[in-house]
């Protein structure tokens, strides 16, 4: 499941860097995550640092992106040229 950041977010600016797949930048009011991207630190970290250093906690599973932890493994692997 991919990672999504609710309107709560208040822009500053700890989440962007610690995303190791580089799906969070900055949208035009919030940060956001593409889900395209987003593995939640599958295969980097036991759980995605996004949510570690958010502090005001808006960073949430987004319900249209639902994705068992198989398939974030297989995204970390195409996304880091590991696959096939």
């Amino acid at each position: 499941m991919a990672l999504m950041i609710t309107d709560e977010c208040i822009n500053c600016d700890v989440c962007e860097p610690e995303c190791p797949n580089g799906a969070i930048s900055q949208g035009e009011e919030i940060y956001v995550i593409d889900p395209n991207l987003c593995t939640e630190c599958v295969g980097h970290y036991d759980t995605p640092q996004c949510v570690e250093v958010c502090p005001v906690e808006c960073i949430h599973v987004s319900p249209d992106h639902k994705e068992s932890k198989e398939q974030l493994q297989q995204k970390f692997l195409v996304i880091t040229g590991q696959a096939g």
